[in-house]
C-alpha cells in the first residue's frame, strides 16, 4: 500500500472508512498497473527511497480511492466493461467499450501526481 487510512482521512477531509485498508491495497494496485515502464529505486520492500517518489505514489493512491469512491466505489472494473451488471442470478448486458486486459483506468487526479514525479504511463525516470 502507497498511502495509509491517515493519508486517506487527510486528503478526503473525512474519517476513513473502515474498508480503507481494501481501497487503498486496489487502488495501489492500480498506480503498480499504470507505472510498470518507471525505474525508480525501492528498498527490500519495494517501496520507493526517494521521499519525492513516495509522496506522489501516496498522492496518486489517494487520489486514486478518490476517484473510484466517485464513480460509483466499483473498483472491480465492471462498470467500465458493462451497461448493466446484477449479481444473482449473474447477468451482465451491453458491453462498453471499457479498458481493455491491458489498461487500467487511472483517475486525472492520480495520474497527474504520477506526472508531476515524472512516473507517467510509459515514462522511463
Amino acid at each position: 500500500m502507497y498511502a495509509t487510512p491517515e493519508q486517506l482521512a487527510d486528503h478526503t477531509g473525512q474519517p476513513a472508512p473502515a474498508n480503507a485498508v481494501r481501497l487503498l491495497t486496489r487502488a495501489s494496485e492500480d498506480i503498480d498497473d499504470a507505472l510498470k515502464t518507471a525505474v525508480y529505486r525501492t528498498d527490500d520492500a519495494g517501496m520507493p527511497l526517494a521521499p519525492e517518489i513516495r509522496d506522489a505514489l501516496a498522492a496518486a493512491t489517494v487520489a486514486q480511492v478518490e476517484y473510484v469512491t466517485e464513480q460509483g466505489g466499483d473498483d472491480t472494473g465492471a462498470a467500465g466493461q458493462w451497461d448493466s451488471v446484477n449479481i444473482g442470478p449473474v447477468s451482465m448486458s451491453g458491453r462498453k467499450d471499457g479498458p481493455t486486459g491491458s489498461d487500467v483506468d487511472v483517475g486525472p487526479r492520480a495520474l497527474r501526481a504520477l506526472l508531476r514525479a515524472g512516473l507517467g504511463p510509459g515514462v522511463i525516470w
